[in-house]
């Protein structure tokens, strides 16, 4: 297959699996290559994400590094004939890699778990609340820049309000409620937004309250999507060049209990209602 100019955060998982697959058989580069009668060179391309590979070719190189997961092996190959093109196509070019990247990896995953501390999440946020805080973190984007970003932002709502949602747990604090985002108007609209959103029978909301004890937060807003087997899962981090995507086995059990920690000190669904129906009276 052709070399990728720029493969897609999806497309390098796949490579980066097959590499962890190889190196847990004990074999090298080479010998891995010699199995598809390929060059090492072509494996680094494969393992990589540059180059991709076929479903048989996945299938083959498991079986030579004698992977029993059944269950991984066949997600792997999905992910190989996956020539999915969605709506997030249209901003290629036009929207930093990352914006495709994350509303891809929505698309494919199974569930979505957020913990958002200082800012409303994203498949949460108003239009209004969204341009306010893309124009106060860029004061120097000219009109045309914000309108892309605030409109990719809206069409990644589709995962949890479109015609086929995923199952969506999130964890707020009370900080990002309060801060008010565009104001006290867009403040009320957003506030109402959520609670809408949270009467939805596939979506959990749960606020953390100033009040509570031994909250230390979650390092950052954090975002862990669920792969069609718990090893193919992703967390999202902020990061300070950008964004980062985490996907090795011992960092996503670590954030896999981070989360079941943050969310053990929220409050319940209904009292976390309750909570920022208070807010929505003090606006």
């Amino acid at each position: 297959m052709p070399a990728r100019r720029a493969p897609t955060a999806r497309q390098v998982r796949l490579g980066t699996e097959l590499r962890r697959l190889r190196e847990a058989a004990g074999l090298k580069a080479t010998e891995a290559a010699s199995l598809l009668g390929a060059n090492s060179v072509q494996m680094s391309q494969i393992e990589s994400g540059i180059a991709g590979v076929s479903e048989q070719r996945v299938r083959r190189l498991a079986a030579n590094y004698a992977c029993a997961d059944d269950e991984l092996i066949d997600a792997l190959a999905a992910m190989a004939i996956d020539r999915t093109r969605g709506w997030w196509e249209e901003y290629r070019g036009i929207l930093p890699a990352a914006y495709q990247d994350l509303a891809e990896l929505d698309h494919h995953a199974r569930f979505r778990h957020d913990v958002a501390v200082i800012h409303v999440p994203g498949l949460f946020q108003t239009e209004a609340y969204a341009r306010a805080l893309f124009a106060y973190m860029n004061p120097e984007f000219p009109e045309s820049e914000l309108a892309l970003r605030v409109e990719h932002r809206m069409k990644r709502r589709v995962v949890i309000d479109g015609p086929d949602p995923i199952p969506y747990e999130t964890v707020i604090h009370e900080a990002a409620l309060r801060i008010k985002v565009g104001g006290r108007a867009a403040s009320r609209d957003q506030l109402n937004r959520i609670l809408e959103m949270s009467d939805a029978d596939h979506i959990t909301v749960q606020v953390i309250p100033f009040a509570v004890d031994d909250f230390a937060g979650a390092g950052s807003t954090m975002v862990h999507l669920g792969g069609a087997v718990p090893r193919l899962d992703t967390v999202v981090r902020d990061a300070p060049h950008g964004t980062a995507f985490v996907d090795s086995e011992a960092q996503l059990e670590h954030f896999r209990k981070l989360f079941r920690r943050v969310k053990d000190g929220a409050l319940p669904p209904q009292q976390s209602r309750d909570l920022i129906h208070q807010l929505l009276k003090e606006l």
